[in-house]
């Protein structure tokens, strides 16, 4: 099969496509996914360069990648859920670095696959799995926002921050974002009421919220740990994806988590319209190279994917 492999960390060079890379094997709760697309998300640079190195098990030569869109071409022997023809999407994370999504084929446990959403192309499909996890997993489940919270959303302009605006306003809440000017009429689009980031922002959001927030969110890190604390409702709670230590400071620590059921619910709400994916980019598999580096730029709003099939 072809695939991007990497036989070493370093830059984006080290991506290399490889026309004759063996194809995976299928464990018994496996299932082999023919890929039509892959997400490229900021967190598969980090894993190229090493970074992660201390969290996970490397297998060199790895193949990249933990988003993936397509169809399933076989099942392992104790798989019931899905056939041969079925159209799924993945969060194909294990708990090794190895076997990635950047490939034709793909051998996932059918544990981090869900249904792919009927209202979204494939491309749009392989953008939503880790994003649309991270924000639906902090929202739901971490801060359990409902109709009765003001939510404030740091880097709400981001590919997590999109989907977490959007899953916010679905549940009925009050959604603040901050972002910079450029992207506020996007948030207002989405249904949020966009702050600029930066100097003052405690005293922006106040205006907005002269309450203060029930719930917030930090995707950003830095400003937004030292802030947050200040703008929560004696009862509020808050969170990030970014800092682990938000939990000396009373909050909760997202990272996020392959889960099926959490995928079927992303599914539910693109197909009812609640939750749209924003392609900024797409490339050829064989630019993997060039895809990673647009991601690294951080000048993109959307989701940056690799067609395959």
């Amino acid at each position: 099969m072809k695939a991007i492999v990497m036989n070493e960390y370093g830059g984006p060079d080290v991506l290399k496509l490889a026309t004759d890379a063996p194809d995976p094997k299928v464990g018994p709760d496996f299932v082999l996914v023919r890929a039509k697309a892959a997400g490229v998300n900021p967190v598969d640079g980090k894993i190229r360069e090493g970074s992660l190195d201390g969290l996970f098990q490397t297998d060199f030569p790895v193949i990249p990648g933990w988003d993936v869109a397509g169809v399933v071409e076989s099942v392992g022997p104790a798989v019931s859920e899905y056939s041969p023809g079925d159209e799924v999407i993945g969060y194909v994370r294990e708990d090794h670095v190895g076997r990635g999504t950047y490939a034709e084929l793909v051998a996932a446990p059918v544990r981090t696959l869900g249904r792919k959403p009927a209202t979204l192309s494939w491309t749009e499909a392989a953008g939503l799995p880790l994003a649309g996890l991270t924000a639906y997993q902090a929202l739901a489940k971490a801060l359990v926002v409902n109709e009765d919270d003001t939510v404030l959303i740091h880097g709400a302009s981001g590919g997590v921050g999109t989907f977490a605006v959007q899953i916010a306003v679905a549940k009925g809440a009050h959604v603040i974002g901050t972002a910079s000017e450029p992207n506020h009429d996007h948030l207002r689009e989405l249904g949020a009421e966009p702050v600029t980031y930066g100097s003052g922002l405690a005293d922006r959001v106040r205006r907005l919220a002269p309450n203060g927030v029930s719930a917030a969110l930090d995707l950003v890190g830095g400003e937004a740990l030292e802030v947050t604390p200040e703008l929560l409702t004696p009862t509020g709670r808050w969170a990030s994806i970014v800092d682990p230590s938000v939990t000396e400071r009373g909050g909760r620590y997202v990272f996020v988590r392959p889960d099926p059921h959490d995928l079927a619910s992303l599914a539910s709400l693109a197909d009812d319209g609640r939750l749209k994916v924003s392609v900024a980019r797409t490339f050829p598999l064989a630019e993997a190279a060039e895809a990673q580096r647009l991601v690294a730029s951080g000048h993109t709003r959307g989701k940056v994917v690799l067609e395959i099939g």
